[in-house]
């Protein structure tokens, strides 16, 4: 079978959750032996330089015994090794924009694969019959005052598009589903549930056991580089990591921050790690401003982020919509107790390794980190309960059923799970 997928969110940078979710199901794929039957044919916006007609390395068809049309091959910039199944097709398109609803809609009338997966929300108005949409959640309809108006109006037509006109959605929470029942009246034969993965941190461990509370985190580890000027990062901390913007309810966070520090003086520092977003202008003027100390590092790369998240005492996600969540297990899996909120896919996700808030209300989000503060008992109880939770998990679970979906056809339909 030729599996299409729009890999272009695969190799943008920097990766956050949906660029993160297409790299590693994509990656976890290429290891899946049963993937070795089927050509993957994996779209990218560019252009193709002449190359040979691909072969395996042992110039037969991939195993399973299908024969494939000849098509041009490259590699593109991914880091990982492609198999010999997985061809490169790099759309060349002069603009910045448009690129699926044009380049890759003629990509799908001139030459059609037989299923085309897209994960990231958007399906081209040209497609193939069996097409499978991967959807992340439905933010933008609960929040609607977090998004720009044109975005918005996009994202709406684009998911009541995706449920009438593909065979399968994919959904990566149960929330998700029910929210696509309920918000678009989806059929749930159509909606099958796919968690996301988790990778494990690096090894060696980058904690450090018995550091003095004022020392310096990292000097001599990583050189220094969680600096803002003449402040650097130092134990202890409350972490959030994420994108900087309204929706993930960054100014409850400082709120929440305020209270701890006038009302329980808490040592602690409140470090934001993360890409700035929607509405991050009004957010940096109530940080530059704020009474205390707050340390915006920026977008930080993996090694930084698992640095970060094992040395940090309390991991903060209280936001307002997650349609799944990944940060949270990505600080189950370091050992991170977690704070954040009892809504949308977040209870689904962290499980008993959390303890659960209102997001509205920066009292309860404060009175958490407090308790956990001061109890050792309850502590330990979150992060034993987050590391049996994390193993619920896995990228290559998610990418078995993913493609279990896209294959499993009767009659030339996809067969209901």
């Amino acid at each position: 079978m030729i599996i299409g997928i729009n890999a272009a969110a695969a190799l943008k940078q920097p990766r956050t959750g949906i660029e993160e979710y297409t790299y590693q199901l994509i990656k976890h794929l290429t290891m899946l032996p049963e993937a070795a039957e089927h050509r993957f044919l994996l779209y990218l916006p560019g252009e193709n330089p002449p190359q040979p007609s691909p072969v395996s390395s042992t110039g037969q068809a991939p195993k399973g015994g299908n024969s494939f049309p000849p098509l041009g091959r490259v590699r593109g910039d991914f880091d990982f090794p492609l198999p010999d199944n997985f061809v490169v097709k790099q759309l060349r398109w002069p603009l910045p924009f448009l690129w699926t609803q044009i380049r890759l809609a003629w990509e799908m009338l001139v030459r059609p694969p037989e299923v085309l997966f897209i994960p990231v929300h958007i399906l081209p108005l040209i497609h193939p019959k069996n097409s499978v949409v991967t959807i992340h959640g439905l933010e933008y309809k609960y929040f609607s005052e977090y998004y720009p108006r044109l975005h918005r109006i996009y994202l709406r037509f684009s998911t009541k598009y995706a449920l009438k006109q593909v065979r399968k959605i994919i959904a990566v929470s149960e929330n998700t589903k029910q929210d696509l029942i309920k918000l678009y009246g989806g059929d749930t034969s159509k909606i099958e549930v796919v968690h996301h993965g988790i990778i494990n941190p690096p090894q060696p461990s980058f904690k450090k056991e018995g550091v003095e509370k004022d020392s310096s985190l990292f000097k001599g580890r990583l050189g220094g580089i969680f600096k803002e000027g003449e402040r650097e990062v130092r134990r202890p901390y409350l972490l959030y990591i994420g994108r900087i913007e309204q929706k993930k309810n960054i100014e409850g966070i400082l709120e929440a921050y305020r209270i701890l520090k006038e009302k329980y003086q808490i040592p602690h520092q409140l470090v934001l790690a993360g890409a700035p977003g929607y509405g991050y202008e009004k957010i940096k003027f109530q940080v530059s401003s704020f009474k205390f100390q707050v340390l915006q590092l920026g977008y930080v790369s993996d090694e930084e982020k698992w640095c970060l998240l094992s040395n940090a005492d309390i991991f903060l996600f209280p936001s307002f919509y997650e349609g799944f969540g990944l940060p949270v297990l990505e600080a189950q899996t370091t050992g991170v107790p977690v704070v954040t909120s009892f809504n949308s896919s977040l209870p689904e996700i962290a499980g008993e390794g959390a303890l659960f808030v209102n997001s509205k209300n920066p009292v309860q989000i404060a009175q958490a980190v407090k308790n956990i503060i001061d109890d050792k008992n309850l502590r330990d109880k979150l992060v034993q309960a987050g590391y049996e939770n994390v193993k619920r998990f896995s990228w290559e679970k998610c990418a078995r059923e993913t493609l279990k979906i896209l294959t499993n056809y009767e009659s030339g339909r996809i067969k209901n799970s």
